[in-house]
């Protein structure tokens, strides 16, 4: 074996235990050398090294991974008989190596941090097992590096909070505060230098009496700050704090918390010394009230847009309640908040019976994957007809296990009547309210699966055209033609089951499939259909027009491979009727 180029890890490397796991790894797997490296910057930084020292390969700017993913494990038996390799810095810095696995470290999130490298001056192969224990030695090495980086983490944070500590102390002694000391039995109080600058006096502009400092008191104040007073001096209250305005020095008041406790009292407990503070406070009220306003304003907004604003909690062992709603909740489920907060049995008795199940199991899965919660459903108010909903969430897991959602319901009521308006159109044929061609032939495919997949179930096609339709249409005009077809329809539509489906396939041809029926139960209804449209003429003002129509039958079978197959057959079979004379029925 001839000697490689030689690299010193950094100090940093000197890590015993990560050392261990490198000779681990290559006594293990009995190769020329064991590195474990981490990103630094730019570079790829050697933490450990156990074998000969491999130069300069492992300390160079990063390069392009030679494989796709980088979060897999990579083992090259050979680098020299690997194309990805070929110009490879790995070969040129040290060409010697020949067997190469590289091991992702992982951390936390999935991301890659570092590599556990093995070497070799040789081929060879990992198989399985030693590609498994080689994925557990890198899991090893990658929680020892992710806690020494957060032993790295806790000491920066210690070193900030002493920093903030100290800024702390600094922000103190020159904060808006100042202290007191008053003497309850003679009636003096003093104050220190941040006090009297506090309220904008200078060092001799301040009384010493409680008299004066209850003069500073504003008037609509004054009774509330001495009842609280009293309150402690008679220890019905551990600590004196009150918030109230004081007069500053032009005139002006301020907002400020005053806080104090008795430190000193006689045998009988009457008081004898206070100690308290002064904080100017006036920014903070200000903001309170901003903030007031702020949520007054969010309240505001919730109950008067359309729909409901909602917070709901599932609890870990599954009940599930509504802990807000705006206004709208009476508009979105018949019912107040505080009806549904005392029973929140309420709410699931207000969704449709056919719908609860997926709304209960939405909420569900939203709370299992933590993933926004969507969904459509109905419901039935007293009194009113069946609406619809739409439900969209975001939940979080709170400490207790509990979910909770944030949301918005909005009533898609009219939103879902437009749809199925859009439906029927997209569907119907619009002269004769049939199905048209492309929604007939989603019936017919259906009703061909049927048949394939149940023994037994049989299904006919008939084709219908109505006899000289053009002549109508030139005689009394295509007005009195689309009548024709209209009424034709309605003798159509007056004689199908519920299984049946009917549709106008173009022109005066119109198809019907009849489910779970044969040729002669075709043949009737067939005959019954010409029956009826030849004792109901259309009329057309005080003249009747006879109409009559051909007739292709055919059956759908299981071995036929389209319902176009089949329906080619019904029209081969109408063609024959309408050649052999009309008015007739052929089948096929």
């Amino acid at each position: 074996m001839q000697p490689l180029p030689s690299i010193k890890a950094p100090d940093s490397a000197n890590d015993e235990r990560l050392h261990g796991l490198a000779r681990l790894a290559r006594r293990h797997f009995d190769v020329l050398a064991a590195l474990v490296t981490t990103a630094a910057e730019d570079r790829q930084q050697v933490r450990a090294c156990d074998g000969p020292p491999l130069g300069n390969a492992f300390w160079v700017e990063r390069f392009e991974q030679p494989w796709n993913d980088a979060g897999t494990l990579l083992v090259v038996p050979d680098v020299h008989r690997d194309a990805r390799f070929r110009d490879h810095h790995l070969l040129t810095a040290a060409p010697h190596v020949r067997f190469l696995a590289a091991c992702p470290l992982l951390a936390a999130d999935g991301g890659v941090f570092g590599m556990l490298y093995l070497l070799h001056d040789q081929p060879r192969e990992l198989d399985a097992a030693q590609q498994h224990v080689l994925h557990e030695i890198a899991q090893l090495t990658a929680d020892l590096l992710a806690r020494e980086a957060e032993d790295a983490r806790l000491q920066r944070e210690i070193a900030a909070l002493r920093a903030s500590e100290k800024r702390m102390a600094l922000a103190i002694a020159g904060s808006a505060t100042g202290i007191w000391d008053r003497n309850v039995a003679s009636g003096e109080i003093h104050y220190s230098s941040g006090w009297r600058a506090l309220l904008g006096y200078a060092e001799h502009e301040v009384g010493q009496r409680i008299e004066e400092s209850y003069a500073r008191v504003h008037p609509a104040d004054l009774d509330y700050v001495q009842a609280s007073i009293q309150a402690h001096f008679e220890q019905r209250t551990d600590t004196y704090e009150v918030e109230h305005r004081l007069r500053c020095r032009d005139g002006s008041y301020k907002w400020v918390c005053s806080r104090g406790k008795v430190v000193e009292r006689d045998a009988a407990g009457k008081p004898l010394r206070m100690i308290g503070t002064t904080t100017d406070i006036t920014a903070m009220r200000a903001l309170s009230e901003q903030v007031q306003q702020t949520a007054a304003l969010m309240t505001d907004l919730t109950n008067e847009i359309p729909g409901m604003v909602f917070q709901y909690r599932r609890q870990a062992d599954g009940s599930s309640f509504l802990t807000y709603a705006s206004a709208g909740v009476l508009d979105i489920y018949g019912l107040t908040a505080q009806q549904l907060a005392a029973n929140p049995q309420a709410l699931l008795a207000i969704i449709h019976p056919d719908d609860l199940p997926l709304y209960l199991a939405s909420f569900a899965e939203s709370a299992r994957q933590l993933a926004p919660w969507h969904l459509e459903y109905r419901v039935q108010l007293p009194g009113r007809e069946i609406s619809w909903r739409q439900g969209d969430a975001r939940p979080r897991q709170l400490e207790d296990g509990s979910v909770l959602w944030h949301g918005f319901i909005t009533d898609i009521t009219e939103r879902k009547q437009i749809e199925a308006e859009l439906q029927v159109f997209a569907t119907t044929d619009f002269l004769t309210q049939l199905a048209n061609r492309r929604h007939f032939m989603q019936q017919l495919e259906a009703e061909l699966a049927r048949v394939q997949r149940s023994a037994g179930h049989h299904a006919a096609i008939l084709m219908f055209d109505l006899d000289h339709f053009k002549a109508i249409n030139d005689r009394w005009g295509h007005s009195v033609g689309d009548q024709a077809l209209q009424h034709f329809a309605t003798i159509l539509s007056a004689q199908l089951r519920k299984t049946d489906a009917a549709g106008r396939m173009g022109g005066e041809e119109f198809a019907v499939v009849l489910s779970d029926a044969d040729l002669d139960q075709a043949m009737t209804f067939a005959r019954r259909i010409q029956d009826e449209l030849a004792a109901a003429p259309l009329t057309h003002g005080d003249k009747q027009i006879a109409l009559a129509v051909s007739i292709g039958i055919t059956t759908l079978g299981a071995s036929d491979s389209s319902a176009d197959a089949a329906l080619s057959r019904s029209d081969i079979a109408l063609y024959d009727a309408k050649r052999g004379g009309r008015n007739r029925i052929e089948c096929q």
